[in-house]
């Protein structure tokens, strides 16, 4: 397996401060790099790297709202989102925010009739977002019941359906252009079924979520609830703009201002902090160090916490939809690997499925673990101490291994992992939480010289998959052809 000339038992050895000095506070969460091949030196380099590549340029442009996506010629503006932009842009997002707030209020206040649960229809950006926050944080009680309905597949819906009234459901459809086809058929399938449960206008129980308000109105939507949100906020950063109101809905007003505060925080945290210090930075230098230099193409992250069991989805769409590219800004192939695999799942379940392999396999995966140190429960306190227990262990066990004569029964340690710990889970923590990761995937762009923002890969799949849709198979490969015919398309 790929291995590192640096022994991580050695740095503990020759570093006594080593923990306190690669660790980190920001946004209430604690950050351990320590048991990560992290030294001065590969800080030193990183740093150095960042200068060559004009981060602090890069960063600038980001932070004043000036053009980052150079293919499409747009700024990626979902910090003005949390206060931080140009100043045009940061009051277009308080002004659409304020229009989200009133229809919050309007749904509350029983003008849409009364409604008990929100059915969503979004596809990445657009749904994993919310499915994440509400499930995250809406474990105590939510004011409605949100059913995140992604999956052009019909057996997602008839899921929704069963847990939901027809007379009593809101839908909201969120599309960044209001012609994502996945969405806009979902969509379609719920009108139906509520026109068949004979509710009355069920056009006037659909909310909007677009960049693109005409299309909305085109397909039928008031005007009245349609929430835009701009073009320069991208669907994989969009859960701080409109796309967030069945957040808003369902855990209220006061939790998605505080997620937003989180998300601020972590901001001003990145855009202030030295490098040294600076926690998207130095896990960005981290990443880039295993990708590069150890080869590793995988990165785990395991959430100690069920509460978090959908954010690995939500970091594979932000990493590797934003770097899994494969041409700079000037369009010349890589010089460097993009981003790894992100893959993951929950502790305690992921230690009886995947930790053979990270532990004795021969390959080496940095791992990522998440943990929160209250409990999001009032069970017997065993449950979460074995929770933590295990998240401990598993780190540990990793770096040190053990030495057998058994050869089956002997761990190679020296691998890697990072520790990330939040006081609590509660709005502000999971937004200053997911703030820092979309900091980390921007680092990381800097330093693979890519463009974070664009997402061409996903669109060529999407073209054949109309045309197929279309009974339409001339120039494909034999394969695809024979595959088409047999299932009768």
């Amino acid at each position: 397996m790929p291995s590192s000339a640096t022994v991580l038992n050695d740095l503990f050895a020759q570093e006594p401060g080593r923990v306190e000095r690669w660790s980190v506070e920001a946004g209430g969460i604690w950050f351990d790099w320590s048991k990560t091949h992290v030294t001065e030196s590969l800080l030193g380099d990183g740093v150095a790297r960042l200068e060559r590549a004009d981060f602090d340029d890069w960063r600038q442009r980001l932070v004043r709202g000036a053009i980052v996506n150079e293919t499409e010629g747009r700024a990626a503006e979902h910090l003005a989102e949390r206060g931080t932009g140009a100043t045009e842009s940061v009051a277009l997002a308080r002004a659409l925010r304020g229009r989200m707030h009133g229809l919050v209020e309007a749904v509350n206040a029983g003008l849409l009739g009364e409604i008990r649960h929100i059915i969503h229809v979004g596809i990445g950006g657009s749904g994993l977002g919310p499915k994440l926050l509400v499930d995250a944080l809406g474990r105590d009680g939510v004011r409605y019941a949100v059913w995140v309905v992604s999956n052009v597949d019909g057996c997602a819906l008839k899921e929704a359906f069963a847990h939901c009234d027809p007379h009593h459901s809101l839908l909201v459809v969120a599309s960044k252009t209001f012609t994502t086809i996945e969405t806009m058929l979902n969509a379609a399938s719920v009108l139906e079924w509520m026109e068949e449960a004979g509710v009355d206008d069920p056009h006037g129980r659909v909310v909007a979520v677009t960049a693109d308000p005409d299309k909305a109105l085109e397909w039928g939507v008031d005007e009245t609830r349609v929430l835009p949100f701009t073009e320069t906020v991208g669907g994989r950063y969009s859960l701080w703009s409109s796309i967030g109101f069945p957040v808003a809905l369902a855990l209220g007003w006061d939790a998605f201002e505080q997620l937003l505060d989180g998300a601020a925080a972590m901001d001003q945290h990145f855009i202030a902090a030295d490098p040294a210090r600076n926690a998207p930075v130095i896990a960005a230098l981290i990443d880039r160090y295993y990708v590069e230099q150890a080869a590793c193409q995988t990165r785990a992250v395991f959430a100690y916490d069920e509460r978090l069991r959908f954010l690995p989805a939500y970091l594979q769409q932000l990493e590797m939809e934003s770097n899994g590219k494969s041409v700079d800004h000037a369009g010349r192939p890589l010089m460097v690997p993009s981003a790894p695999i992100t893959w993951g799942g929950v502790g305690t379940d992921a230690q009886h499925a995947v930790f053979q392999l990270l532990h004795q396999g021969r390959v080496m995966v940095p791992v990522e673990f998440l943990a929160v140190i209250e409990p999001g429960h009032d069970l017997d306190e065993n449950h979460h101490l074995q929770l933590l227990s295990n998240c401990l262990a598993q780190a540990s066990a990793l770096m040190t291994g053990r030495v057998s004569d058994d050869p089956a029964r002997a761990y190679a340690g020296n691998r890697p992992s990072v520790t990330i710990l939040l006081d609590r889970l509660d709005p502000a923590t999971l937004g200053a939480l997911i703030a820092f990761y979309e900091h980390r995937t921007f680092v990381n762009a800097v330093l693979i010289g890519n463009n974070p923002f664009d997402q061409f890969g996903v669109e060529w799949g999407k073209q054949l998959a109309r045309q197929i849709g279309d009974g339409g198979t001339g120039g494909m490969d034999a394969s695809t052809v024979a595959l088409a015919k047999r299932i009768g398309l």
